[in-house]
């Protein structure tokens, strides 16, 4: 009897630390007082469903999705968001912009530090600012920049902000497989926002996925746009809202997955793509060949009726010849001043 009460202790001691490292409460963890109790709590931390606030997941705001991921992404977590290739880094910044969107809905007013290394500025950019508020809905003075010169310094900076209540999230970018992003390195900053109790998005581009702490782990791709939608059904030649191909690579919660999402940026929400649709756009767009917008009736200079669009006009054409050459002088004509000026 002794020596089970010693066992229950040592379980309940390594249960309490998973639980630190997972996100789960260690409260739930010590309510167990039968077997058939230990038994239920071992695969609850197995699968990490924990018993959580109602308010601990950010909803992405797709049925599905969140159904799968038990809710949406943990708030008071670290959570990973994968790009493959470098060509994909403009889809996993406009995804984690768009999640930034919805939890500065949910707390207004609060500022987002993104952080990154001098590298991954070079080759990503910076977001824009005028784009931040037409599609995110972010003002430029609420996304904070942090350009560190090492990893070792963007690593800092994330974990000091990290247990900072006074921003709204933390996003660090990160590219390639740097050694000093190992799974302690991920770990600290798992325990700093649950901490906190603030989200830290950690955006790795061109990276396979590794070992790290946190618990859910979104792979990201651009999609194909769908055309727009209008009155009379979608406008064909145009491109519409954009798309993401969502993977869920890692979750404690869910079997992995994939979604294609497209974000509104008037409603400020995502809204998932149908399996189907695709193929159907591609009907509507091979069959809907006819011009969409009427010819002008008004002004001296009508627009042309529609025809085959060449890159360049044919030679000899008067659209061939440009307005400002039609305008210059001819040769002889032209002053001394005009030619060309010499290289040296």
């Amino acid at each position: 009897m002794a020596m089970t009460a010693v066992a229950r202790e040592t379980v309940f001691a390594l249960r309490r630390q998973i639980a630190k490292i997972e996100g789960t409460l260690p409260e739930r963890l010590a309510a167990a007082t039968s077997d058939a109790d230990v038994n239920t709590d071992l695969t609850i931390v197995r699968r990490g469903i924990a018993a959580g606030l109602p308010d601990a997941f950010l909803p992405i705001g797709v049925e599905r999705l969140d159904a799968a991921l038990s809710g949406g992404l943990p708030k008071a977590a670290l959570s990973e968001i994968h790009g493959t290739q470098t060509r994909d880094a403009g889809a996993v910044a406009g995804f984690a912009l768009s999640l930034t969107s919805l939890i500065l809905k949910q707390a207004p007013g609060l500022p987002v530090l993104w952080i990154g290394t001098t590298e991954i500025f070079r080759e990503a950019g910076f977001p824009y600012a005028r784009g931040l508020h037409a599609s995110f809905g972010i003002g430029p003075e609420q996304l904070l920049f942090s350009e560190a010169p090492r990893l070792v310094d963007a690593l800092w900076v994330a974990e000091e902000a990290a247990r900072m209540t006074a921003l709204a999230a933390v996003i660090l970018e990160i590219r390639g497989h740097p050694q000093r992003l190992d799974l302690t390195a991920t770990r600290r900053l798992h325990a700093r926002a649950q901490g906190a109790g603030r989200p830290v998005f950690l955006l790795r581009q061109a990276a396979e996925p590794e070992p790290t702490a946190a618990p859910v782990r979104l792979i990201v791709a651009s999609a194909p746009a769908a055309p727009r939608d209008t009155i009379a059904g979608p406008l064909a030649g145009s491109i519409g809202r954009p798309a993401f191909t969502l993977t869920i690579g890692k979750s404690r919660t869910a079997l992995p997955g994939q979604f294609t999402l497209e974000w509104n940026p008037d409603e400020r929400a995502f809204d998932e793509r149908a399996s189907g649709q695709r193929g159907g756009e591609e009907r509507q767009r091979a069959k809907n060949s006819v011009p969409v917008v009427s010819l002008s009736g008004r002004g001296k200079d009508p627009a042309a009726a529609p025809g085959a669009v060449l890159a360049f006009p044919a030679v000899g054409s008067p659209a061939a010849i440009s307005p400002t050459a039609r305008d210059q002088p001819s040769r002889p004509q032209r002053a001394a001043h005009l030619g060309p000026r010499r290289a040296g």
